[in-house]
């Protein structure tokens, strides 16, 4: 410990300060906004790829300095307890950069002029976005690239001077070593803290300070201009005081005054309130000021000072210096508690009655839709407009996303096993809540019919995964996904945007824990998170997007999204329990199409194809195209087809470049419809299949209720019978699942999809 707090730096007098600036000017030259932007380049970025484009993450949403078994579990291996502004951030990423956009304008306009204001609905991840910031800086401040340092004054003890020049006797002081930053505790009399943290340089007279700082950027190479915030600052008025005194004990020698400055490092701490604070909508000024020579021993203090009355600031701005202040919910409070802000923001100044501090601080603040909309109406929004950067904080709008926020936040710390889909079901749901009608005359002719005709829930999908509805034609399937991006920014330029109502990510966390203690099921099963939609739409007079009115296309209609999201849940079940019945091998549907592709590439070229068999070159095998076609369901000119085909094999080249072409990547929707045309002669051997496996588990169930352990006989089915179920029931299990989410999904298909065929 000893030895880290040597290694680290952390005690430094003002000629060894001086030394590490000179070593690193632009590192320990930056104001808060300088600091912060550096920090979000120091995590670096990389892109992630959107069906609307691709977009910039920034990895400080990711807590990457967290080790990932810490982020998973506690110290001793269990899950700790979720946090919601302490997770990491899903999704989000073009507010990322809109909050970087922000920070960068204050580096070049010099200071953090503006308050960063993030607006949306409640639940948007506002909290959760200042939360990663905020942890973010203090991990950041433990690092040499973040290393921080402030200055505080020391006074030695008559033991450790020789006459003590202000310090209750006459004559010259000699500090021992020329410095009495490094006395120890014993040694010392008095010792008065910066609280604003100024910067140690501010101690040098402005017209010296700003030719050693061009000096040293010169010497360093640094092209760049010193801020003029390092050029121009001046010290706070109790450390100005402090200075004055010495100097005039000292006649002048500011030497002699630096051997009282101990320059310590300072790491930024949300918990001890240092350098992060986070303030809710209290009704108070966020700074004050108290005096400091009325409560402590005036025989401690130098006899230069004790005719002097200091006072320190203190409060949120103040304990924020050099970091970040977020005002949570900031407009809950009335105008008159934060109408100082205007000001502030304005000038980089809090009026005290006894002093004039500058802030050296980036604010960021999150407020609801409602309340900013009620603050647009009010005669002052004009002037408060200009100091603020607002920024939207829309929910989710990728079904795919909103699950990871479940998967991470929820189903890690419940008690039951977490079935597959459970989480995907309650996304779908949230995120169809979101979904906004397009309207076809933002779009160019040829797109507006296309986008007129999408459902709340094929939109949905191609925001998720960017398949356009198989209904379309190839032509307007192209169309479409080449402007998803135009459909997802539709909203962007309105008051009422996509994302801004909706059933909130913390209404269906809730939903997810009640789920998760039915009594009709053994897990967290997407049955029983269906039997709680049911339940939470029958709240209309408490949700406004249960009062919106169904539009055509299946808009705002919970009821109509509940059928959708289990329609979808049992096309997903009976596709596994294919899958899981080992009738076809899987690999065969990607290596039947890819063969049919070989050969459509071949006869769309006119080239001949090696026949594994016997050796020759033969031309595409028509007949087996036809076969393939008739399965997928091709219907007029084959010829079109097949040259469409490989027409979306460039454009997908084009559009990735360097990378393999994938079949399975390139045409999801062909293969399925391929898998889904072998299976439709198999259906009913599926079905008989389902039938046994349920049986199966309806024994065991019973045997376990009654406590019998030993594996028990099922007589009503056969030998082979079972030997099959107990196949299936082993591949479901690899899927994810247990013996009692196995049989919810086994019993919903035998009611809802194989009834008829097992009768």
């Amino acid at each position: 410990m000893q030895r880290r707090f040597q290694t680290g730096r952390r005690l430094l007098s003002f000629q060894e300060y001086l030394e590490l600036f000179a070593s690193d000017p632009a590192r320990h030259g930056r104001d808060a906004a300088r600091y912060v932007r550096d920090m979000f380049d120091h995590f670096g970025t990389y892109p992630v790829k959107r069906p609307w484009g691709e977009c910039t993450r920034y990895r400080l949403f990711d807590l990457p300095w967290e080790p990932e078994p810490m982020r998973a579990s506690g110290a001793n291996g269990r899950r700790a307890p979720y946090h919601g502004r302490d997770a990491a951030l899903i999704g989000h990423e073009e507010l990322q950069g809109e909050i970087y956009r922000a920070l960068s304008n204050f580096v070049q306009e010099g200071r953090a002029n503006r308050l960063v204001l993030m607006h949306g609905p409640n639940g948007s991840a506002k909290s959760t976005i200042a939360g990663c910031v905020l942890r973010a800086l203090e991990h950041y401040s433990t690092l040499d690239e973040g290393a921080l340092y402030r200055f505080h004054w020391v006074f030695p003890s008559r033991k450790t001077t020789r006459g003590a020049i202000g310090f209750g006797g006459e004559g010259a002081a000699a500090p021992i070593g020329g410095s009495f930053a490094h006395l120890e505790d014993t040694q010392i009399d008095a010792r008065l803290v910066s609280e604003l943290r100024d910067h140690p340089l501010f101690l040098l007279p402005v017209p010296e300070r700003r030719e050693l700082l061009k000096k040293l950027y010169e010497e360093a190479g640094i092209a760049d201009a010193p801020p003029d915030w390092l050029m121009s600052g001046k010290l706070s008025h109790k450390n100005q005081q402090i200075m004055e005194a010495l100097l005039v004990s000292y006649e002048g020698s500011l030497a002699d005054v630096l051997r009282h400055v101990q320059v310590e490092r300072w790491f930024i701490s949300r918990r001890y309130r240092t350098g992060a604070v986070t303030i809710g909508p209290e009704l108070s000024v966020d700074a004050g000021e108290r005096q400091i020579t009325a409560d402590r021993s005036l025989a401690a203090l130098p006899t230069a000072l004790q005719a002097r009355t200091l006072f320190e600031a203190h409060g949120d701005l103040v304990e924020a210096s050099g970091g970040v202040l977020e005002f949570s919910d900031l407009l809950k409070r009335p105008l008159d508690a934060f109408r100082y802000l205007q000001l502030t923001l304005e000038t980089g100044e809090v009026s005290l009655p006894q002093q004039t501090i500058q802030t050296n601080v980036v604010m960021i603040g999150s407020a609801n839709d409602i309340h900013l909309n009620a603050f647009r109406e009010h005669p002052e929004f004009p002037s408060f407009r200009g100091r603020f950067e607002l920024l939207r904080a829309p929910y989710l709008r990728s079904y795919l996303d909103e699950q990871r926020i479940y998967d991470a936040q929820i189903a890690p710390f419940v008690t039951r096993h977490v079935a597959p889909h459970a989480t995907r079901v309650a996304a779908q749901f949230a995120v169809l809540t979101r979904m906004r009608q397009p309207e076809a005359k933002r779009y160019p002719e040829a797109l507006a019919p296309i986008v007129s005709s999408l459902t709340a829930a094929e939109k949905m999908e191609a925001y998720a995964t960017g398949t356009p509805p198989e209904r379309l034609d190839g032509d307007s399937q192209k169309l479409l996904r080449a402007n998803i991006r135009a459909l997802y920014q539709e909203t962007d330029a309105t008051v009422d945007f996509e994302g801004r109502s909706g059933v909130s990510p913390r209404e269906i966390r809730s939903l997810l824990l009640d789920a998760a203690q039915s009594r009709d099921h053994g897990c967290l099963s997407p049955f029983s998170v269906l039997t709680e939609l049911d339940e939470l739409c029958k709240r209309t007079s408490e949700y406004d997007w249960l009062k919106e009115r169904p539009l055509a296309g299946g808009y705002h209609d919970h009821k109509l999204f509940r059928d959708v999201v289990r329609a979808r849940l049992l096309d997903t079940l009976e596709e596994e329990m294919r899958s899981a019945s080992g009738l076809v091998d899987e690999t065969r549907y990607g290596e039947l199409f890819d063969r049919y592709v070989q050969h459509v590439g071949a006869w769309v070229k006119g080239e001949k194809i090696r026949n594994p068999h016997t050796g020759d070159f033969e031309g595409a095998d028509e007949r087996m195209m036809r076969e393939i076609e008739g399965l997928l369901g091709v219907r007029g000119k084959h010829d079109d087809h097949r040259r469409g085909l490989i027409a979306m094999i460039a454009a997908w080249a084009i559009d990735h470049p360097g990378e393999r072409v994938v079949n399975a990547v390139v045409f999801p929707q062909q293969i399925r419809k391929l898998r889904e045309a072998v299976f439709t002669e198999r259906r009913k051997a599926v079905a008989l299949l389902c039938r046994d496996l349920v049986a199966m588990l309806r024994d065991r169930a019973n045997h376990a209720a009654q406590g019998v352990r030993d594996e028990p006989l099922v007589g009503s089915l056969r030998e082979e019978q079972r030997k099959h179920a107990l196949a299936a029931l082993d591949r479901l299990k690899a899927m994810g699942y247990c013996e009692s989410c196995a049989l919810d999904a086994g019993s919903a298909l035998l009611r809802a999809r194989f009834a008829e065929l097992v009768t």
